[in-house]
């Protein structure tokens, strides 16, 4: 509850379709795509806060002529930050050149960022690593314009080192093994191919070097491109790239893991992670926002055309369920749905968990991510409470007078903000004891709204580690003194390591692992975990393919409710006075509300590629052995 999840990325990709002059026209400005770009981006800083790219090319300019300009931050606000430096960039070139102001050709030609192609990105550090050199969008340079290559994108590899040697196997020397680097290489190398054979193709027909460029930009076949450098592709990615002529592209892997929309008129090709953000930034309605396909490329030519071209066969479809129950903006119109349908269908075991008591009940939420699951489990919280009084006046109803109807009438589900976070206090003692007391008191509570004989139920998004619910939240509900206090987690238990994009990537960092060893160590049943070990040490050097994820057997003895009984004594300390209970979402009933996102494997451990099951193994050999290391 409220532990900090980290998630990898955000993308953006614009391409104006019409000359710049038309955007001067209609819009009033030629910088257009540039302040859509700000939108998109400003839209989607839920998805990552590290760091931001902007990138941008000219189409058409004349040798000599700069056609590329990229700008990167990690400060401590670097969507404004990036901006800033554009707009910074942009007036300096205005001031000094009032020329400038009303000759569109001029402006293209002159000032840096203003073109007719952008990608822009923002960045949840996963690995921990927040240097400037790791945010997107990466750059390969090239005096060939078609060789460059500018990529973005919202991934992780689990098969780094795979795809690493594969570069080395090419004759190339990557710089580092990064996920952004060994992809970003890889498209690459097969584009100087592609790139070789057309000029040799057009050398063939008379033509000049000269002659050839156009042609060249006409005939590289950019799907071509990606099919042959994505066959060894294992992991979640929606990945952008622009090449220096003017093509660009944005590829979603086979299972669909990793969300792409995109929006297309006659003015403007338009991709982002989440389609709210389109909507909000073009004003346009739900359906007219498209996802691009799994295993699919959104592919738009320097022409202008458009097409969407399948790369790698798709898999079974395993989009990210968290992108539904957390990351993703609620104002998506399905998400929100989605998000109140989980709160609706967990009221049965809040209702169980509190004997069906609602008169003496209070429902709130933490955080405020939380808030649309709350308010599906109120709206079924008050159908239950209606269906009471309807069966109450039904058996009574030649008893009932005016003032006992108004009376029962009156009775209405109870809820409150029992918790609101200061968003100015800041954990930044680093002495665990003293850092504690602090987590203690990032929220402030709400005195006074509940009586001693109340239940007080909390919903959130998810519980992963445990940290907050057990350093500061439980703790700041019991001050409240209610009798027994419900935690509530739209989602089911965390037991596995994500490897596709959320920042966790280790077994002992999940409150639900710990608590099944817990539950090993009472009843005897420890064996299990070396057991599972031996396992998983016996398939290390087998191929991704035949591997299995043994760690399930960690699980396999237990109830869900047990796990989730021993996740509630482990949190609750022994000067905690309320009764604490735990609840969490069924798998069955996420999939129930989120039915066209069924990528469950934090919860299932039923991982959509192979290389999941190398992450987890690797993960639970880690923690056996002791390393703190990261599984992937």
């Amino acid at each position: 509850m409220s532990d900090a999840l980290k998630h990898e990325c955000g993308i953006a990709l614009v391409r104006l379709l019409k000359p710049l002059e038309f955007y001067k026209e209609k819009y009033g400005t030629a910088f257009y795509g540039i302040q859509k770009m700000y939108l998109l981006m400003e839209k989607q800083h839920n998805r990552g806060q590290d760091g931001a790219g902007f990138a941008s090319i000219k189409l058409d300019v004349e040798p000599g002529e700069r056609y590329i300009s990229r700008v990167r931050s990690n400060e401590a606000q670097p969507i404004q930050d990036v901006f800033t430096q554009i707009n910074d960039r942009i007036n300096e070139e205005l001031n000094a050149h009032p020329e400038y102001a009303d000759d569109v050709a001029l402006q293209k030609q002159k000032i840096p960022y203003l073109g007719e192609l952008f990608l822009g990105h923002v960045r949840y550090g996963t690995f921990g690593k927040n240097s400037i050199e790791s945010v997107h969008p990466f750059l390969r340079q090239n005096n060939w314009m078609h060789r460059n290559l500018i990529l973005a994108g919202n991934f992780n590899m689990t098969n780094v080192q795979e795809l690493f040697q594969s570069l080395i196997e090419l004759g190339q020397h990557p710089k580092e093994m990064a996920d952004t680097v060994t992809v970003m290489e890889k498209i690459g190398h097969f584009l100087d191919d592609a790139v070789t054979d057309l000029y040799q193709e057009c050398k063939n027909e008379g033509l000049t070097k000269r002659e050839a460029s156009p042609i060249i930009a006409e005939r590289l076949d950019v799907a071509r491109i990606l099919r042959r450098a994505s066959k060894n592709l294992d992991g979640g990615y929606a990945m952008a790239g622009l090449l220096g002529h003017g093509d660009a592209f944005v590829f979603r892997d086979p299972a669909g893991i990793r969300p792409a929309y995109f929006y297309q008129d006659d003015e403007i090709v338009v991709v982002a992670s989440e389609r709210p953000v389109i909507q909000t930034a073009f004003n346009v309605p739900f359906d007219k926002v498209q996802e691009i396909d799994p295993g699919s490329a959104l592919i738009i030519k320097k022409d202008g055309t458009v097409t969407m071209e399948e790369i790698l066969t798709p898999t079974v479809r395993k989009s990210c369920s968290f992108e539904r129950i957390y990351f993703s903006r609620g104002s998506d119109a399905e998400i929100y749905q989605e998000r109140k349908t989980l709160g609706r269908l967990i009221l049965p075991a809040v209702l169980k968990s509190i004997d069906e008591d609602t008169d003496n009940t209070v429902f709130s939420y933490i955080p405020n991510t939380a808030e649309t699951s709350f308010y599906g489990l109120v709206e079924a919280a008050q159908d239950f409470l209606n269906q009471r009084k309807n069966n109450f006046i039904l058996k009574n109803r030649n008893k009932l007078t005016k003032e006992s109807l108004q009376e029962l009438l009156a009775v209405k589900i109870r809820t409150e903000k029992v918790a609101i976070k200061d968003a100015k206090l800041r954990t930044f003692i680093t002495e665990d004891s003293s850092r504690d007391d602090l987590v203690a008191h990032v929220y402030d509570v709400t005195y006074g709204v509940i009586k001693p004989t109340d239940n007080l139920v909390i919903i959130d998004d998810s519980i992963v580690r445990g940290t907050t619910l057990k350093m500061s939240i439980i703790k700041m509900m019991d001050r409240l003194n209610p009798k027994r206090i419900v935690i509530v987690s739209s989602a089911p238990q965390i037991r596995y390591p994500d490897c596709y994009g959320i920042d966790m990537a280790k077994m002992e960092g999940l409150v639900a692992f710990r608590a099944a060893l817990e539950l090993l160590k009472e009843r005897n049943l420890y064996n299990i975990v070396d057991e599972v070990y031996a396992q998983c040490k016996a398939q290390e050097h087998l191929e991704d393919t035949a591997l299995v994820n043994y760690v399930t057997a960690i699980y396999a003895p237990f109830e869900p409710q047990e796990v989730s009984d021993k996740i509630a004594e482990m949190l609750s300390s022994p000067e905690i006075k309320a009764e604490v209970k735990i609840i969490f979402q069924t798998v069955e009933d996420l999939h129930i509300a989120c039915p066209k996102n069924l990528g469950d494997w934090y919860f299932t451990g039923d991982y959509p590629t192979p290389g999941g099951n190398r992450v987890v193994s690797r993960a639970f050999m880690n923690f056996y052995e002791g390393k703190d290391a990261r599984a992937y």
